[in-house]
């Protein structure tokens, strides 16, 4: 059986052959003169979980502190590379106009590097190489920035950013995948040492220029990227880096992981080296789920000494006190159903690592009933990695019409960008970069190499052309709302930036080894069956009806990263998991002590049998006393239904596409498939706990998951009236500041009106809120701004200073005078035009105008 992958420890990253390589790689004379670019003095490093300085940047209580104070940091990204630097202050003063506070941009290795191999910073070869001048500009703008050198920086150029040359250069970094065939994309083994050495030499030349002007030193630079999207390249091509080093390397982390059982799990494992390597690269069906399960932990650790070895070199060169980032990838389509196959790849790189953050990557284009549990997962897996200080932030936030193929085919709505943004923050998120804000054009290669259009990138001669801002300059169609969403979410920056979000006693379980299949090997049925469970069960659970349900159903909920330990019953009462038939044996008796020890588990999909090597393994079912038996489908003019039963009655029958039967041997049956009256569902006592086992891909009904989290006890605490799907309440607080209540409603353009109540209190005093589709607002809660204690108001708070707080009506009814806004304030207030009363000590005041401002006294 496969032991669970251990939790992420700080030697893991730290740890292996290759550290050091690029700390102690020498510098060739054609370089020496990149690696005299001003270097600075370091500022100090500032510990996260510990004091401050106020000349840095860091991370404390899932905060982001510049100068010590907590920031809401709203970036865009601006390729100056792809501008004249003539342009460069029209684009900032865009982004200034759109109320952004920083600016950032991919430092392209391949932009900088001459054809005779020198590096070129300071422009002395072309205005727009001088990468100093735009940062400066950008500071002069009153802009903090963040760099993101890579040595891969993606952005649609040639070679994904690193110079060809490279791969020319040292043909032993060229990866070779499944079968010995070669890399469909232009990805290398980044631990190789001929890379590493030339990504030092990049660093050499790059990272002085930062230094520079880090916050610290008194310049704009509040966070450095370490390379982009580690892995993906490899990952979408289903094309591992099977070099000779990397398979060299594998085979050790496989003698010293299983020892003298490795035999026993393959069959090759008493072969040469060269006999090791050829079945590694084509593997048979007898132990391709193992290897799948295996390299990808093993690459964990991979990447993170990767991460280790550019971290070193950066702070070698000067880069100290600001957070190091990893950007993560994983959405396509407008879903993000794999995305966490990113934060399993990339977990061990930054989760529990002083000093370094990770941020999402994401495209979605609408936030809609069927995309909304993506985006909400993003944030809850990847701050279920984090530590307990570490935020969640996004340094591919996609802005613009996303029309990428510049084909009119596809349009996102205005709604968009700023609902996606409000989820973020009420998630929170602390830092957002807006990509790409402005476009630009890809200028011709110094060299030609009679590729078709001799330009840097692979777009052609515009690129960006969906951004707010167009390559010319001009605001698209998407400026405006990206606009307001920047100045709503700028104009509460001092509210937001210190708040954390506040959940219900539900957690939804995370297993990064659900992930692990990013490299599979093809045409192998082991292989095959562990992916088809993996893909239709993990993370949201069948039809994402799992995580739909909580959120819809009115569960404020986080995740726990289920190999980070044990969990505690005390700490997460609750833990929903959706799970196929593979799940570790390391973590199936994690779940049996959780629920022996009291704590309660739903489980939703079909009942774990097997480990994640294929091979049986049901500790879990055993426990549970449930015996698996045979999967129905509706394939074959079969009309699979099921029943409810017991505390799931009454409901009427379902048609379902797959159900597992299972025999219990005590507990109670909650669902039945009709035809054989056998059981699909099932209520459990285990030890002082309780689980429910929903074995079929039941739909997203929100009577019928609320009902089993009731036996579960577990209701939300925040409740709604509205009748119609699409709303949901979260919450985030501030201490004893207060609270902020944020709304949504992202159903497709139907108004709600609702009233809301906390544990069964009302609150807003009763009053109804109406919330327009597709829009969502921030509604204070017992909370000080500006010098007034606002107990509620059904209007967006939009800002507050010097004794006064500003309002806006939610939606239509309010901006055209027909609706009424309500503000209850502690003692005397007063607006202009609204009708007053007192009740107690408050002062209530009701206001129908689109926009107002409440006053003190």
């Amino acid at each position: 059986m496969t032991p669970a992958a251990p939790a992420p420890r700080r030697r893991t990253v730290l740890g292996g052959a290759a550290l050091g390589t690029l700390a102690t790689a020498g510098l060739s004379a054609r370089d020496a003169q990149a690696a005299e670019a001003a270097q600075a003095t370091p500022a100090t490093p500032a510990a996260p979980g510990g004091t401050t300085p106020a000349s840095s940047v860091s991370y404390r209580n899932k905060q982001i502190l510049i100068g010590g104070k907590p920031a809401l940091v709203l970036a865009g990204e601006i390729h100056y590379f792809r501008l004249k630097k003539a342009d460069w202050q029209s684009r900032l003063d865009r982004a200034k106009a759109a109320g952004l506070n920083t600016i950032a941009s991919y430092i392209p290795w391949m932009w900088h590097e001459l054809p005779d191999g020198t590096i070129d910073v300071t422009g002395r070869t072309r205005p727009e190489r001088d990468l100093g001048a735009f940062i400066d500009l950008c500071h002069r703008n009153g802009f903090h920035f963040i760099a993101r050198p890579g040595p891969f920086t993606m952005a649609e150029l040639k070679g994904e950013g690193v110079p060809e040359r490279v791969r020319d250069d040292h043909p032993e970094i060229v990866s070779t995948g499944w079968n010995d065939a070669p890399a469909t994309t232009p990805t290398v083994d980044y631990l190789a040492p001929a890379f590493l050495k030339e990504t030092r030499l990049w660093y050499a030349a790059v990272m002085p220029v930062l230094a520079k002007r880090l916050y610290g030193s008194g310049g704009p630079v509040i966070s450095v990227q370490l390379d982009n999207e580690i892995g993906m390249l490899a990952w979408v091509s289903n094309s591992p880096d099977l070099t000779d080093h990397l398979t060299s390397d594998f085979d050790g982390w496989l003698r010293t992981e299983y020892g003298d059982s490795l035999a026993a799990r393959y069959p090759f494992a008493g072969e040469d080296l060269a006999a090791r390597r050829k079945a590694i690269r084509n593997p048979k069906d007898a132990y391709g789920a193992a290897l799948m399960h295996d390299l990808g932990r093993f690459m964990r650790g991979r990447f993170a000494r990767y991460v280790a070895e550019l971290r070193t070199a950066a702070e070698e060169y000067g880069v100290t006190g600001v957070p190091f980032v990893i950007n993560i990838h994983g959405t396509s389509d407008s879903r993000a159903e794999p995305f966490p196959i990113g934060i399993s790849q990339l977990m061990e790189t930054y989760g529990g690592i002083a000093g370094t953050i990770s941020g999402a990557d994401f495209y979605l284009g609408d936030l809609t009933l069927r995309n909304v549990t993506d985006l909400y997962l993003i944030n809850a897996f990847m701050d279920a990695v984090n530590d307990k200080d570490q935020p969640v932030t996004a340094l591919e936030f996609d802005a613009g019409h996303a029309d990428y193929g510049q084909n009119m085919d596809q349009q996102t709505s205005p709604s968009g960008v700023d609902l996606k943004t409000r989820l973020c923050v009420a998630q929170g998120a602390k830092m957002l970069n807006y990509y790409l804000f402005a476009g630009g054009f890809n200028p011709k290669l110094d060299k030609p190499t009679g590729d078709g259009n001799d330009r840097i990138g692979i777009t052609g001669e515009r690129h960006g052309f969906a951004a707010p801002v167009d390559p010319e300059g001009r605001p698209g169609v998407s400026y405006a709302s990206t606009r307001e969403t920047v100045r709503a979410m700028g104009g509460l920056a001092d509210v937001l930036a210190p708040m954390r979000t506040t959940y219900d006693d539900v957690a939804l379980g995370f297993v990064p080894d659900h992930y692990l299949t990013e490299y599979h090997p093809p045409e192998l049925a082991s292989v095959q069956r562990v992916l088809d469970e993996a893909v239709n069960t993990r993370g949201a659970g069948p039809r994402g009806s799992l995580a739909r349900a909580m959120l819809l159903g009115g569960f404020r909920y986080r995740s726990v990263n289920l190999q980070a330990g044990d969990p505690d019953p005390k700490d997460v009462p609750v833990i929903a998991l959706a799970t196929g038939e593979h799940l570790g044996a390391g973590l199936q008796r994690r779940l049996v002590r959780f629920t022996e020890a009291g704590g309660k588990l739903l489980l939703s999909g079909r009942l774990p049998v097997k480990d994640m090597a294929d091979k049986r393994c049901t500790v879990l079912a055993d426990a549970l006393g449930l015996k698996a038996g045979s999967t129905l489908t509706d394939a074959n003019r079969f009309w699979l239904s099921v029943t409810a039963h017991d505390w799931a009655a009454p409901l009427p029958e379902v048609r379902l596409s797959r159900a597992q039967l299972c025999e219990p041997t005590r507990g109670r049956t909650v669902l039945r498939e009709l035809s054989t009256g056998k059981g699909c569902g099932f209520d459990i006592p285990l030890g002082r706990g309780r689980a429910v086992v929903i074995t079929t891909d039941y739909q997203c009904d929100l009577t019928f998951w609320g009902r089993a989290f009731r036996a579960l006890d577990a209701t939300p605490g925040i409740r709604h009236s509205a009748t119609g799907p699409g709303v949901f309440l979260l919450t985030t607080a501030d201490g004893e500041r207060g609270r902020l209540l944020h709304a949504f409603n992202v159903s497709s353009g139907y108004d709600q009106d609702f009233t809301v109540t906390e544990n069964g209190k009302p609150l807003f005093g009763g009053e109804k809120l109406r919330l327009p589709g597709r829009t969502a607002a921030m509604l204070p809660l017992g909370l000080d701004v500006g010098g007034l204690r606002v107990a509620y108001a059904t209007a967006e708070l939009t800002g507050a200073a010097d004794g006064r707080a500003t309002f806006r009506a939610l939606g239509a009814a309010g901006a055209s005078g027909g609706g009424e806004s309500v503000v209850a304030v502690e003692g005397p207030a007063r607006c202009e035009g609204a009708r007053v009363s007192t009740e107690g000590g408050r002062t209530v005041l009701r206001v129908r105008r689109a926009e107002f401002t409440v006053r003190r006294g």
